[in-house]
């Protein structure tokens, strides 16, 4: 068994186990939510400009507009990953803050030793980046890493019988490139760039649309809803896509509250995150 009875960094102590976070979409988010919830502290890291389409249930809002809440849970950017930024982590961390780092290529592992990485940036490839010498226990969020190789243990993120289930000794389930059904639509609920360029919404999370109806532009091509239902997600405006790129998302199921929480699958993962984080003498 792993046993970290405390972490320090300089002279600052954190009594609790401290969890870094790779990435801050709305899977990772869910299981950020969750180990929060149940008394951890947690970082997080996102790139400069996030495409997240989630946003409302996902930290990486924090980077456009310097703070988000997620299901009452407040979320904080920070600018650098810098020496100088420590104290400033420590004392969100401190206010019940999870702090959201700028950090695109985990330079904050040089100032923290998380007790817990954590790769949720459902990447489905290892870009040699993560390794099980990361922290005492690093997890990976879906495909393309191996158990006992890449990581401690992966957790399964493909929706179906096994959604959450914790690996230890093998891969998830490969990626097929299939969105979940959800309300009996899958590949019809995304909404994806026709060409490359500048996307810019016309309409807004939480909106109803209907079929066909245009959604956004990117560049002067039009971006038209496949099915009926309201737009669970979309990327922020301003952002540049490339063509075929997945930019929202429609729920047929026009719940206008499921734009605004954790969905789900993201509570299932976050569960067997902290199945993992639990099994081991943290």
């Amino acid at each position: 068994m792993i046993k970290v009875k405390e972490i320090r960094s300089g002279s600052k102590k954190l009594h609790r186990q401290l969890v870094l976070i790779k990435g801050a979409g709305d899977l990772a988010s869910g299981v950020a939510h969750r180990l929060y919830q149940a008394g951890f502290k947690v970082v997080m890291t996102e790139q400069e400009r996030p495409t997240v389409i989630r946003r409302p249930a996902s930290f990486a809002q924090a980077v456009f507009d310097d703070q988000v809440v997620v299901e009452g849970v407040r979320g904080c950017k920070v600018e650098q990953a810098e020496s100088a930024n420590i104290k400033i982590l420590y004392d969100l961390l401190d206010q019940g803050i999870i702090p959201v780092i700028v950090d695109p290529y985990l330079q904050i592992l040089s100032y923290l030793s998380p007790a817990v990485f954590i790769e949720g940036t459902l990447s489905k490839k290892n870009d040699r980046m993560t390794t099980p010498g990361m922290a005492p226990l690093v997890i990976a969020l879906g495909p393309g890493f191996r158990a006992g190789r890449d990581v401690h243990a992966v957790v399964e993120t493909k929706r179906g019988h096994d959604l959450g289930r914790v690996i230890y000794n093998e891969e998830a389930l490969p990626n097929d490139g299939l969105p979940g059904m959800v309300g009996g639509y899958s590949l019809e609920r995304l909404l994806k760039a026709p060409v490359s360029g500048i996307f810019r919404p016309k309409l807004s999370i939480g909106d109803v649309v209907a079929a066909g109806e245009t959604v956004g532009y990117v560049g002067e091509n039009p971006v038209k809803a496949n099915i009926a239902g309201v737009i669970r997600g979309l990327i922020f405006e301003g952002l540049s896509v490339k063509e075929e790129m997945k930019i929202g998302d429609i729920d047929p199921r026009a719940q206008r509250k499921y734009c605004f929480s954790i969905s789900d699958k993201a509570r299932a993962i976050g569960g067997g995150v902290l199945e993992a984080i639990l099994a081991c003498e943290l």
